[in-house]
């Protein structure tokens, strides 16, 4: 018996050899611990946050990073005493510019970027309009897709909406309306997925 055992210890280190020639590593222990930590994208340490040292109202803008919205910090300066019916275009007027800016140095580093065009204006409801519509100086059909979505995604989730995840968007004039909704197909894959959209009925 002894003998047995001595021989099938003997043995252990040939198999080993052999397994390590046929390209096998012969391990001892377990050695699933999980998946890999993987690198996290779009991460910004803080160096690479932009300056908000600004007073103004807290808000968030839909920025493209790694072919998908993420939201990132920004402020709007809201004078005091606004009615709230300004509020709202004051504030809408601050995201677009916010949107159209180019990101920090840091947010370009992480790999942030924008579509959305310099000069993107907005104005509150025209005659016969809900009062919760917004018209853009460019009609939302003639913006990139990635711009549309940055736009309605930052919109919808602001205080110039209701933060319903929808926005009523018209282009300049008395052109019509259509609601357009923010939703996660829309964030994950902007410029492949319209924001779904329906035809708002005016006054």
């Amino acid at each position: 018996m002894r003998a047995r055992t001595l021989r099938s210890l003997l043995a252990l280190p040939l198999l080993g050899a052999l397994l390590a020639g046929c390209g096998i590593r012969p391990t001892e222990v377990p050695t699933d611990f999980g998946r890999a930590p993987s690198r996290v994208p779009c991460s910004l340490t803080g160096s690479g946050l932009p300056d908000e040292s600004a007073h103004g109202v807290p808000v968030q803008v839909f920025l493209l990073c790694e072919s998908s919205l993420v939201a990132v910090d920004r402020t709007v300066r809201v004078p005091e005493g606004t009615p709230d019916a300004r509020r709202r275009i004051i504030v809408a007027e601050g995201l677009l510019d916010q949107l159209a800016a180019a990101p920090s140095t840091g947010e370009r580093a992480a790999g942030y970027a924008t579509r959305v065009p310099g000069g993107l204006g907005v104005s509150g409801p025209g005659h016969d309009d809900p009062e919760d519509a917004l018209r853009l100086s460019t009609a939302p059909a003639r913006l990139s897709a990635y711009a549309l979505a940055q736009v309605v995604c930052t919109l919808s989730d602001s205080t110039a909406t209701e933060e319903d995840g929808a926005v009523v968007l018209g282009g300049p004039g008395t052109g019509g309306l259509r609601r357009y909704e923010c939703t996660d197909d829309v964030r994950d894959r902007p410029g492949r997925t319209d924001p779904p959209s329906s035809a708002v009925d005016r006054g």
